[in-house]
């Protein structure tokens, strides 16, 4: 059984009243947190080991995306951009650099709490299986298979991997472009547009309610993120 349990995060953040929301969310599902609010304090803190590490990159003393290439030179710890910076090139630059994830503020500290799961859940290496929101839905991808409420559900092969990709990075918005790029190549001339047919498909066979999605949420303007709560081991 994989836990979360007493795993050790590490919250580099200036502003006190954002660290504090993180830590509580943090501590109330048993993580245990240090706080460091400033880039030089953080680094000094490396040796003592951590789970992951959720990185400002606006500290008063250090550009984070410094921190985060000096911690790549000798730590493998998943890092977790956390941001104002929400224009597309900053966020490729900081993916570039050696983060694993980026959180725009402001943000969501539940969803915040889900990332940090499912990136340590990834750091022990994929799992064939996935189950969110208490078994309602499942995914095997060694069976390409899908089960709604223990139903199968049928999908098409873009489809699944459609939904696979989305369920395997909770809370991460996708755009269509990244979605076309993943699932159909970068080599697909089509319009990207073909995921909103898609993804209309898959709401069709696994959503209870489809104009109140469960799993597959559209953020307006940008593409889509997969909601479900996943299932602890």
């Amino acid at each position: 059984m994989i836990t979360m349990n007493g795993k050790k995060i590490l919250v580099v953040e200036d502003e006190k009243k954002i660290a504090e929301i993180v830590k509580a969310y943090l501590e109330k599902e048993d993580f245990r947190v240090t706080h460091a609010e400033t880039g030089e304090k953080a680094l000094s803190l490396l040796k003592e080991g951590f789970a992951l590490i959720i990185l400002d990159l606006m500290l008063p003393d250090m550009a984070g995306e410094d921190i985060c290439q000096a911690i790549r030179k000798d730590f493998d710890v998943p890092i977790i951009m956390l941001t104002a910076k929400s224009d597309e090139d900053d966020r490729i630059k900081g993916l570039g650099i050696g983060a694993d994830d980026y959180v725009v503020k402001p943000f969501s500290p539940r969803e915040l709490v889900a990332r940090v799961k499912a990136l340590l859940r990834r750091a022990k290496g994929p799992k064939d299986v996935l189950s969110f929101n208490g078994g309602d839905l499942v995914l095997d991808s060694t069976r390409f298979e899908a089960r709604k409420k223990d139903a199968p559900v049928v999908l098409t092969p873009t489809e699944f991997k459609l939904l696979q990709c989305l369920a395997e990075h909770p809370g991460q918005v996708f755009t269509r472009l990244q979605l076309v790029n993943v699932i159909l190549g970068y080599d697909f001339e089509g319009y990207d547009r073909t995921i909103d047919a898609h993804v209309k498909n898959i709401r069709h066979k696994i959503e209870d309610n489809q104009r109140n999605p469960a799993y597959l949420k559209t953020v307006y303007g940008v593409g889509y993120k997969f909601t479900g709560l996943p299932d602890e081991d």
